[in-house]
């Protein structure tokens, strides 16, 4: 499979009385089934490039894994259907998943997908340690900046979200995604593959900031989330009872802070 995230399809562009064919490129979506000790947990909507790093931010983003010493091994399966990956977690972690095991069919703007009860919306919200560094706001518009050279499948498409890690005003690591809460997976894997010190930088993301966002920001104990577009009433909420601070509308030199 074309690990780019893209592919190139046949299309007619059509202007007023003229039709002209061509080929274009369009951002792939793929089904990633996630495999926890043999038993299907998620079958996620997603663009089918740095699928272990996507893995592993998923199982950390959501509480199934604690770190990735609790993982013991991720083998990656291209099938007629879609990608599956088999991961392998320790016996705590799968003990505690299959206590709290949900099945579900992630969208691309999967939301509260497969939860059981209101209570358990709410449930756990982590809190956020790492202590907000003042110059981290006057390094947004810079790291907004960034973006748009950095986006290779956007650029290509202009159909995927990115997710990025910012340190020192610099974009160091930049994963794209159908999906936001994907790609913000994808680099929240990158970082703890690579063991990132993550009171040292920020998220930046190109979606508007939704509540899957915060959690799974919290859950790596991220202390700012940066996004171009609008907060929801959720989002906010949920970055005010866990610490996060959360700045939206990051456009030009200028952005909104909410919490």
């Amino acid at each position: 499979m074309n690990s780019q995230g893209y592919e190139s399809v046949d299309i007619q562009r059509l202007n007023q009385n003229t039709t002209v064919e061509q080929s274009d490129f369009v951002v792939q979506e793929y089904p990633i089934a996630l495999v926890y000790n043999g038993i299907s947990h998620a079958v996620m909507m997603a663009t089918p490039a740095d699928i272990a790093v996507f893995a592993k931010g998923f199982s950390l983003s959501e509480g199934i894994l604690s770190n990735l010493k609790e993982l013991y091994s991720l083998e990656i399966q291209e099938t007629e259907l879609g990608i599956q990956v088999e991961m392998t977690i320790s016996a705590r972690a799968f003990m505690a998943l299959k206590q709290h095991r949900r099945m579900m069919i992630g969208r691309t703007g999967c939301g509260v997908c497969g939860i059981e009860s209101l209570q358990q919306l709410h449930l756990d919200l982590p809190q956020i340690t790492t202590q907000l560094s003042e110059i981290w706001l006057t390094q947004i518009p810079k790291a907004i900046s960034q973006l748009n050279i950095r986006q290779k499948i956007t650029q290509v498409t202009g159909g995927a979200h990115a997710a990025a890690w910012v340190e020192g005003g610099e974009i160091i690591a930049l994963f794209e995604d159908v999906g936001r809460h994907n790609a913000l997976d994808k680099l929240l894997g990158f970082i703890s593959e690579n063991q990132y010190d993550v009171s040292l930088g920020f998220v930046v993301m190109t979606s508007r900031a939704s509540y899957e966002l915060i959690r799974k920001c919290a859950q790596l104990n991220i202390g700012l989330l940066a996004c171009i577009s609008a907060p929801t009433s959720m989002a906010i909420n949920m970055a005010k009872q866990s610490g996060l601070t959360l700045a939206s509308f990051c456009r030009g030199d200028g952005f909104v802070l909410y919490t």
